[in-house]
């Protein structure tokens, strides 16, 4: 087919083109830019990206045995991919600025949105956490209509370029799982696990927010509970970097000096509140970027994007970039993730580098454990409404009924319903979330059995963990499951943890 690159020359030139669209993502995100510009960054690869180009793809992939197919079918995805972003990269931008562009009144001044949204970590008082709470849901959800106008256009491409007009369907083939299924397991490990989280949640919401606070506190105070602010004085913004450091070192990684891995620490205005990594190059070019405010979710957030980091800059350099970074999911890199940051649920790390004593080190740890369990139950309903609301959204275009009902019911904290959109990632990511949760269950069950209790400070659990790194994205997380001998959707090794 004239005017077609060949699968080789198209992941060659595909390479550049995510490079660039992730360095002007990170750049905007980590505050350095307040304009985003991902539009002009598409308009460079504007030959990349066209209906003859996917139909040379799709036809390489029609034409290739099993092996072969499975890399073809990622470049092909990545080429529809493309072609969505060149229809929308303009209005993509035109909601990011307009995110970058809101100011809130804020005790006499007006700050920006992001500003607002660290903020609610760290702001001691019940009353004003409510108030800013409710100034910046509802700035942000001023931009609801165009968020649900970029969802439409976004959906009614996908459906054409793939064929299959079903986007539940679609991407449950994609990820190659059920989704209902999946939904029904955490679903029903959710019911199970309730008796043990209400008691947690009891004993947390009143150690976190006070004797005075409502019976169902607003998700305004969601950022002060992960961050579990009332322990701050012993996990302190200074600390947070050298005991990370002595973490991840004594698991056989040096952070500080792993070749690939960029570390972004630094405070900014504009810089997001929400950790996370941006893989441009792997394994040559991996940001890891965090934004410190105190507290032990700095430790944990840098932990789980450690996991991320060290998975991308750990593999294998000789792979093709489809299995470097490409994936038909984000399941298997939440897995690692998941993993490294679970070394913080572990009371003897509490012990040891922070001198508790072991009834402390305890109590500590099961704070630990209902962030755990809160979260679980959030993503567990807020896949049940996503598979709702992408079930009627050729009825309906897309309306919140039931979000704020189904995650006020899981997690006890009161969400309200505007604040559904925003709340929204793209393809499912919740269920990659869920998936990434049993299975790095499964896999912490495996290590006490073959390493020990102590698998968290242990170097060959570094060693195992390379070998997988080594494999970058090719594999998916169900075939690890399998490897251990479990069925992807036994969420037994998890239940035993939250409970």
């Amino acid at each position: 087919m004239t005017g077609t690159l060949a699968p080789d020359a198209f992941e060659e030139r595909l390479g550049r083109y995510l490079r660039d669209r992730a360095e002007e993502a990170r750049a905007v995100r980590v505050g350095e830019k307040e304009v985003s510009e991902q539009a002009a960054v598409v308009a460079r690869y504007a030959d990349l990206f066209t209906r003859a180009q996917l139909e040379a793809l799709r036809a390489h992939e029609d034409r290739a045995p099993p092996g072969p197919a499975e890399r073809l079918h990622r470049l092909r995805a990545a080429c529809e991919g493309g072609i969505v972003a060149a229809a929308l990269a303009e209005r993509g931008d035109a909601l990011e600025n307009g995110l970058l562009a809101v100011r809130i009144p804020w005790r006499g001044a007006r700050i920006p949105l992001r500003t607002a949204q660290a903020l609610l970590a760290t702001t001691p008082d019940y009353a004003d956490r409510d108030a800013l709470g409710t100034l910046q849901l509802e700035a942000s959800a001023r931009l609801n209509e165009d968020r649900r106008a970029l969802l439409a256009a976004r959906e009614e491409l996908d459906a054409e370029l793939s064929g299959q007009p079903d986007p539940v369907r679609r991407s449950g083939e994609e990820k190659q799982i059920s989704l209902q299924a999946l939904a029904d397991a955490v679903d029903a490990a959710r019911v199970r696990t309730t008796p043990a989280f209400e008691r947690i949640r009891t004993t947390w919401f009143e150690r976190l927010l006070g004797p005075e606070r409502d019976d169902v506190p607003t998700s305004a105070h969601a950022a002060w509970l992960r961050r579990l602010s009332t322990l701050e004085d012993t996990y302190t913004k200074e600390l947070s970097l050298p005991v990370c450091v002595a973490t991840l070192r004594s698991l056989g990684f040096d952070i500080e000096r792993e070749s690939g891995i960029r570390l972004d620490l630094d405070d900014r205005p504009q810089k997001s509140p929400r950790a996370c990594v941006i893989a441009s190059d792997p394994p040559r070019v991996v940001h890891l970027i965090t934004r410190s405010q105190g507290g032990l979710h700095d430790y944990a957030s840098f932990l789980h994007e450690a996991g991320h980091a060290l998975h991308y800059a750990g593999c294998d350099p000789s792979l093709p970039l489809t299995f470097r970074l490409l994936a038909r999911d984000h399941a298997l890199t939440e897995v690692y993730s998941f993993l490294v940051e679970s070394v913080a649920r572990e009371p003897g790390w509490h012990a040891l580098h922070f001198g508790l004593c072991d009834a402390r080190a305890r109590e500590h740890a099961e704070a630990t454990v209902f962030l755990h369990a809160l979260l679980f139950r959030r993503y567990s309903a807020k896949l049940g409404f996503e598979l709702d609301f992408w079930r009627r959204f050729a009825y309906d275009g897309g309306t919140p009924a039931g979000y704020a009902e189904k995650l006020t019911a899981a997690t006890g904290i009161r969400y309200r319903a505007e604040g559904f959109l925003a709340d929204m990632d793209a393809g499912f990511y919740a269920a990659d979330y869920l998936r990434a949760w049993v299975r790095s269950a499964q896999v912490r069950r495996h290590l006490r059995a073959a390493i020990g209790h102590e698998w968290w400070r242990r170097p060959e659990t570094g060693d195992l963990l390379r070998g997988l790194f080594r494999e970058g994205t090719r594999p998916s997380s169900e075939e690890i499951a399998t490897r251990l001998g479990y069925d992807p959707l036994d969420t037994a090794p998890l239940e035993a943890e939250l409970s």
